[in-house]
């Protein structure tokens, strides 16, 4: 038996198996929200808005931005003199969320946003463009359609999993071809489980992040029907 191959082969076998384990390792601490990171950073975020009168250390988006989409933390301007560096979890340290502020107005508060929802959008948005146009089902509302995915190519119609509920939600699309996340369940959900206090005409997405780690990104504003008092969208 030839020793120095034997000894390489297991050298190589040991490379290899810890190279495989390093990386689930790794996804599964990426993946997963943590409330003391977000503390971290919420922490990080008043310090940096205590020293700069008032500034928030986010990134700059277009005046447009989908409201829970616009406000991402540059970790840049935290680190690393309010924290060592961002959290394992976060899309700047090879996480799968971007972290996020709401109420920036009043009171500004951390949040995790799902890029995995992101990357299923982008794959819709890629077979609508293929198509050449989207392929409107039916009417939900004002300015509001389901997709025929069979005529995009699934055989299942593609859902993510909402970080609120863990159900699946599916998606929606408006005239202008712009792709969004049904929340409507998670609402439905909230609403029979709550005390929430809500009218019709008012926006009721901030009951999801009330008591959430995450925000409900991607999504169109959402009401309650006068009459049944239940999620619809709210028309413009």
């Amino acid at each position: 038996m030839n020793w120095k191959w034997l000894a390489c082969f297991m050298v190589l076998s040991v490379f290899l198996l810890s190279g495989c384990m390093y990386p689930k390792e790794e996804l599964a601490k990426n993946q997963i929200p943590y409330k003391d990171q977000i503390q971290a950073v919420q922490t990080a975020v008043d310090e940096f808005r205590k020293d700069n009168g008032g500034i928030l250390p986010i990134k700059t988006k277009e005046a447009d931005t989908p409201i829970y989409q616009k406000y991402p933390i540059d970790f840049k301007k935290i680190t690393p003199k309010y924290m060592a560096e961002p959290p394992g979890n976060a899309y700047e340290n090879g996480g799968i969320f971007q972290y996020v502020l709401i109420d920036v107005e009043t009171n500004p508060t951390v949040k995790l946003l799902d890029l995995r929802m992101a990357e299923t959008i982008r794959e819709l948005n890629l077979r609508i463009k293929a198509m050449g146009y989207p392929p409107y089902k039916k009417e939900l509302a004002n300015n509001v359609y389901s997709l025929d995915f069979k005529k995009l190519g699934y055989k299942s119609e593609p859902v993510v999993e909402s970080p609120f509920t863990n159900q699946n939600l599916s998606f929606v699309i408006n005239g202008s071809a712009q792709v969004y996340i049904d929340y409507r369940p998670d609402l439905y959900k909230a609403l029979r489980n709550g005390n929430n206090r809500v009218k019709p005409g008012e926006d009721i997405r901030s009951i999801l992040t009330n008591d959430s780690m995450f925000v409900p990104a991607f999504s169109l504003p959402l009401s309650v029907d006068a009459k049944t008092n239940e999620p619809v969208f709210l028309e413009e």
